[in-house]
């Protein structure tokens, strides 16, 4: 049974989308699912296929409508440039790329480590890890920046998110190939993240703080419902895509062809044409679910009031007339439905009028499928900070609303 100590351990072990990828199949297969390689082969009753940083997967049932729950598996955070190395000043920095929309001066005056995934010369593909404190990126001093209180930190996203790693010449490969014990490394991705772990907090514990948890508690809830499903009347599917933070446009995003590819696959694994394949995508749902912006107590004027969700009142269904999350009043009324028969509180997310709204994986995926989409959500605070917080009480409520929605 998915509990919050479950949580608290996958987002430690999850720096990267990578590893997210390998935990959720680790979990599927003991739950009894198979890996399978190529989409053209015979596919198992229960199974799942990984591509990169993405992973789907399945449990059949012959003939049946399809119900989808989708996530991303990546996090707004610095990634390790191809050639990183830089010294200035008597200190060894690490050159990086700000990967989507960081919330800068959270990453500043924290230990960092990092992880990631190395290929060799002969294609071979290794998931690294190190939690050491290793890198930092330090905040410049306030008697050097008497104002920084009044305006706020300002920081130039070049010149001041290079972390100090030593002070001594370190060269980046030589430590990679000593930190994932491959030496003939010719590429690799590389990401650094906060060495803190996740843990509960507050003096009720009755928050959870942690890094990555937009949309890693997602990906956790899902792969935990698909993991204790049992076939029924719908085929139950899981796609958890890479680069959402960045519009999806990828191989491996929402806005790519995998999870076209396998609901594809598995139509004709039930003889179903291109036609008939159509009318079974029209009568299909899929929920997106990705965190929600959770009301702030200091900044309460930034949120619809009638439409605010709360910390630890259950997950959020996200609604937004301009299309940008995708739950129509028919997705709606099915999934208050299930919440009601599951005794799961749930909440409605509108944003102001005056106020940018996000987007999610639900209308890429309604405009490239045909499918009718529904954007939920557990609230939190923080989004995009490399520590995030959320209510304690609400990722168990998420994963009996996904079970609820796949049965």
């Amino acid at each position: 049974m998915a509990d919050n100590n479950d949580l608290l351990h996958w987002l430690d072990a999850c720096p990267t989308p990578f590893h997210v990828v390998r935990r959720a199949a680790d979990t599927l297969s003991t739950a009894g699912f198979t890996a399978v390689e190529r989409l053209g082969s015979e596919l198992p009753a229960k199974g799942y296929i990984i591509r990169d940083g993405s992973i789907a997967a399945w449990s059949r049932t012959a003939g049946a409508e399809f119900r989808v729950v989708g996530g991303h598996t990546d996090s707004p955070n610095l990634r390790v440039h191809p050639n990183p190395d830089m010294t200035a000043a008597g200190w060894s920095q690490l050159g990086i790329e700000i990967y989507g929309g960081v919330l800068l001066n959270s990453w500043l005056d924290r230990d960092l480590g990092i992880a990631g995934r190395v290929v060799s010369r002969d294609g071979r593909i290794t998931d690294f890890c190190d939690r050491s404190p290793l890198a930092r990126v330090p905040q410049l001093a306030v008697h050097l920046d008497r104002e920084v209180n009044e305006r706020g930190v300002q920081l130039d996203r070049q010149s001041h998110m290079m972390p100090v790693w030593a002070t001594s010449d370190m060269n980046f490969r030589e430590w990679l190939q000593r930190a994932s014990g491959v030496e003939d490394i010719v590429a690799f991705d590389a990401h650094l993240f906060d060495v803190t772990p996740a843990s509960l907090l507050g003096a009720d514990q009755s928050l959870i703080a942690s890094g990555r948890l937009d949309n890693q508690l997602s990906c956790w809830a899902a792969t935990s419902a698909l993991a204790s499903h049992r076939p029924g009347q719908h085929t139950a599917v899981m796609v958890l895509n890479d680069h959402e933070e960045v519009g999806s446009d990828s191989a491996t995003g929402a806005s790519g062809p995998l999870l076209e590819s396998v609901l594809t696959a598995l139509a004709e694994a039930d003889g179903l044409g291109a036609a008939a394949r159509l009318d079974v995508f029209a009568r299909s749902f899929c929920l997106s679910a990705d965190n929600a912006h959770a009301v702030h107590p200091n900044y309460q004027e930034r949120h619809e009031p009638r439409h605010a969700p709360v910390i630890n009142r259950g997950p959020a269904l996200k609604l937004n007339g301009n299309q940008r999350y995708a739950t129509s009043a028919r997705g709606a009324a099915l999934i208050r439905s299930i919440a009601e028969e599951r005794s799961v509180p749930m909440q409605t997310f509108v944003t102001r009028n005056n106020m940018p709204c996000g987007s999610t994986i639900g209308p890429i995926t309604a405009t490239r499928l045909g499918i009718d989409c529904i954007d939920v959500g557990v609230p939190q605070l923080s989004m995009h900070s490399a520590r995030e917080l959320c209510g304690a009480d609400d990722p168990a409520r998420l994963v009996s609303l996904v079970s609820g929605f796949l049965a």
